[in-house]
């Protein structure tokens, strides 16, 4: 490369570390120069140097480089790239601080345009063989020095073989070059037989030959006239016929516009005709259409105007309906298009429509409600479909559903058509229905109050003597429930079943009152439960199943309809309730406990009023029971005022055998009903004892022994299985004690009176004063002590027996002595040893009866 200036080697490493530092690896600084102006950059092979930003010109399309004349320094020069030609973009130019530089860089575009595109660009303005020979005289060594960062020096090799190579090759060119225009100089002199130094000659020579070629030029164009005024007319002839062509194709194009003009004009009415031909073959189908929407066929127009509702007609009513249903809804949005809705036909036609569709309900109703009626009056004027003497008669209403189901369908369509004729027809349904039920109810309980055998004498408890304590557990009285229940199994299954009848038939929207599948007890029995027999679900118009909305409005409706459907026949249920009870209060039991098992399985809510029964019905076997207690409590309450009562009062053993008797009839879910009767009876047995008691305080200790006891022998069984009763009796012992504390203290106290006084007196005194003074006080000296043991004790054998007599007379039950008397003695002989140890620490060793003496002489009785 050509010799650079001093500071060169500083400008290429500060490159060098540019170029490494933009992350381009494999790159090598070619050249390195300091320009004073100039604008672009150069790419060799993909290989940038760019100091700034600037454009970026490729050496492929460089084709000149030319110095400029008018700068005087001869540093500026500009590039000519051929992609350029064709653009308003100046050449790019530069100018370089001398004319080494200048040559350095031309040099080294030179260098680079021979070394990778085989060829040189054309150069202006500079001397080529100059600058080979200056390329020469600047050739570089081949060694540099340079310090690394520790001041080491370091020796470097600056250019390569390869580099010098190149370089001597450019400047052989450059030579070479110039010698060839130099051999071309010398022969063209030498045609004119003229020296080097002849310059001013050779220039003349030119001129003159110049001015010889520019005369000829001028003659030949004088001799060529006649053929240039030959050209002119044809030209002329050809403009003319160029304008005569012209002028036809003007002519040409402005038929053929017009022709256009019609073409489109012809093909716009033909599609505007076909369009309206579509339309009006579209038009035509569509009023084709709705002509036969419109249309009343003359069949259904006679069922639906005058045609009979006989069983065998149904079917064509059914269909009538359905065309009737369809064609209201095919003329309403959006089956009908809506531009047609207020056209004068569809008017009239909806109106006819309309017409026919009252016509029809309205005939259609008057029929189901004398249907109805009749349907009744001719079953209750058959006497073989109810309950006679010596017969039982179960109600058997599939006859009945059989004649109803042949016009659900109609009633589904009458719904459709008008859902408010419904109201009327489900209240005749109703009214005529329950007159069915009343009068079936009616009869079988008359006949079922008839043909049960029961006790004519009813059972009285808790009253009267004790010789007829037993009365009310003598007769047998389970038919009578038998009875209750019997009327329950028959007529809750039936009132179900016609309330789940009642609302599928009437088209309510309910959910099933009976679910899928389980089993029907009226149905099974009569023959009437098919399963094919699904004339009673609801269909939309396209035959499709209708399933009810569980919270369908129309719920109360149906309660409400029920209401009235089977209202009264509540009384027949409540008649069978208070005979059982005249005849056996007890009986309330068991039919409370078939009541609630009845009721448990009433979980459809729109089966509300066979619930509501079941519950009225146990409300008044609750009140009807309660009277019972009531009156059994009266009846306890009345021994109080009798003038004496002395044993076992009548209604302790009367109560054990009722609460056997109630045991015995407990079902279901009555415990909560017979614990809160026994808690009422007990309480009232308890409060009256303690009043009869208190009427005579001589033996009142006496009858509550007895009684309690008596209370706690009759019911020590069912204590131990009923909670109720155990609490009881654990009661009732507790007062047995206490009162056997009482009346035993006082058998001693009255026996040994001044014994157990003077006891008494100096445990008293032992609170005030010391011990050793109390045999000094009046009335507990040793001699008043030696006086009292002998009052008491001298004669003890008699005085046991006394007591021993005294208590055998005072007690009516020999069965309770023993345990009394033992715990007499046991009583008698704590004390007594409570009084040797007072005797023993107050009055030193006084003499007295030792306790195992006293307890042998209590052993002989």
């Amino acid at each position: 490369m050509a010799k650079s200036s001093a500071d060169d080697a500083e400008l290429r490493r500060a490159c060098a570390a540019a170029v490494a530092a933009s992350g381009a690896r494999g790159e090598e600084v070619t050249f390195s120069i300091r320009v004073a102006k100039g604008r672009g950059i150069f790419e060799k092979l993909g290989r940038l140097a760019k100091p700034r930003p600037a454009k970026l010109y490729k050496l492929k399309h460089l084709t000149k480089v030319e110095v400029i004349s008018s700068d005087p320094s001869g540093c500026t020069f500009v590039l000519g790239f051929d992609n350029l030609r064709s653009q308003t973009v100046a050449p790019p130019q530069w100018t370089m601080r001398n004319i080494d530089d200048r040559n350095r860089l031309l040099f080294c575009i030179l260098n680079m345009c021979k070394e990778i595109l085989s060829y040189l660009p054309k150069v202006v303005g500079i001397d080529i063989v100059e600058l080979a020979l200056w390329a020469k005289e600047n050739a570089l060594t081949l060694d540099n020095q340079v310090s690394n960062q520790d001041g080491q020096e370091t020796s470097v090799v600056t250019q390569t073989e390869r580099k010098v190579t190149v370089t001597v090759t450019v400047e052989n060119d450059l030579v070479s070059q110039a010698k060839d225009e130099e051999e071309d100089m010398e022969a063209l002199l030498d045609t004119y037989v003229m020296g080097i130094g002849e310059a001013d000659a050779f220039s003349e020579r030119l001129k003159q030959e110049l001015v010889a070629l520019e005369a000829a030029n001028v003659y030949q164009l004088l001799e060529s006239e006649p053929l240039v005024e030959e050209v002119l007319q044809g030209l002329d002839s050809a403009s003319a016929a160029v304008d005569d062509m012209d002028e036809w194709l003007r002519i040409f194009n402005l038929k053929l516009r017009h022709m256009r003009e019609d073409i489109s004009s012809i093909e716009s009415r033909n599609n505007g005709l076909e369009m309206q031909s579509v339309n009006n073959k579209g038009l035509v189908e569509e009023l084709e259409k709705l002509l036969e929407r419109l249309r009343i066929p003359q069949e259904f127009a006679a069922s639906l105007t005058g045609g009979s509702f006989e069983e065998s007609r149904m079917l064509k009513n059914v269909e009538a309906c359905e065309w009737l249903t369809g064609a209201i809804r095919s003329l309403e949005v959006p089956n009908l298009d809506p531009s047609y809705v207020n056209m004068r036909a569809v008017r009239e036609k909806r109106a006819e429509l309309e017409k026919l569709k009252l016509t029809f309900v309205r005939r259609a109703s008057e029929f189901l409600r004398n249907y109805f009626s009749s349907l009744v009056d001719f079953m209750i004027s058959d006497k073989s479909y109810f309950s006679q003497r010596g017969q039982l008669k179960r109600p058997d209403h599939a006859d009945l559903r059989y004649k109803c189901r042949t016009y659900a369908r109609l009633l589904q369509h009458l719904k459709s058509l008008d859902k408010s004729c419904l109201g009327p027809l489900r209240k005749a349904y109703c009214v005529s229905l329950n007159l069915l039920l009343r009068r079936e109810a009616r009869e079988f309980a008359n006949e079922l109050r008839a043909s049960t055998k029961a006790p004519k004498n009813p059972a009285v408890w808790l009253e009267g003597s004790n010789s007829g304590g037993q009365n009310g557990s003598s007769a047998d009285t389970s038919t009578v429930s038998d009875a209750y229940s019997k009327m329950l199994t028959i007529f809750i299954p039936l009132l179900v079943d016609e309330s789940s009848f009642f609302a599928h038939f009437m088209c309510f929207e309910v959910p099933a009152l009976v679910p899928a599948g389980a089993p029907n007890v009226n149905k099974n029995r009569s023959g009437a439960n098919d399963p094919d027999d699904d004339d009673l679900n609801l269909m939309d118009p396209d035959g499709n199943d209708i399933k009810p909305d569980n919270t369908s409005v129309e719920l109360g409706t149906l309660n409400d309809a029920l209401q009235e459907l089977l209202d009264g026949i509540q009384e027949d249920f409540y008649a069978v309730v208070d005979w059982a009870y005249k005849i056996d209060p007890l009986r309330c039991i068991s039919m409370h406990g078939i009541t609630e098992r009845y009721l448990s399985g009433q979980k459809a809510d729109a089966a509300g009023f066979v619930r509501k029964l079941l519950d009225d019905l146990e409300s008044r076997i609750s009140v009807q029971f309660g009277r019972f207690i009531d009156e059994a409590c009266h009846q306890i309450e009345r021994n109080e005022r009798n003038v004496r009562q002395t044993g076992i009062l009548a209604y302790i053993p009367r109560f054990a055998v009722l609460a056997s008797r109630m045991e015995q009839y407990i079902q279901g879910q009555s415990r909560d009903l017979i614990d809160k009767a026994y808690t009422k009876l007990v309480s009232t047995m308890f409060t009256t004892l303690e009043k009869i008691a208190q009427g005579d305080p001589k033996t009142a200790d006496i009858v509550l022994i007895e009684n309690y006891a008596a209370f706690q022998n009759s019911l020590y069984d069912l204590a131990n299985v009923v909670p109720t009763l155990a609490k009881f009796y654990h009661q009732a012992s507790e007062s047995y004690e206490q009162a056997c504390t009482r009346h035993i203290s006082s058998l001693i106290y009255l026996q040994f009176e001044r014994l157990f006084q003077f006891s008494r007196k100096v445990d008293e005194l032992t609170y005030t004063i010391a011990a050793e003074e109390i045999p000094f006080q009046l009335g507990l000296s040793k001699t008043d002590l030696r006086r009292v043991l002998k009052s008491s004790l001298s004669g003890i054998d008699k005085s046991i027996g006394a007591m021993y007599r005294r208590l055998q007379k005072t007690l009516t039950s020999d069965e309770l002595f023993p345990s009394l008397w033992d715990k007499c003695k046991k009583e008698f002989l704590d004390k007594y040893e409570s009084f040797v140890q007072m005797v023993t620490r107050i009055y030193g060793n006084e003499p007295i009866m030792p306790v195992a003496e006293m307890r042998d002489v209590l052993a002989t009785f």
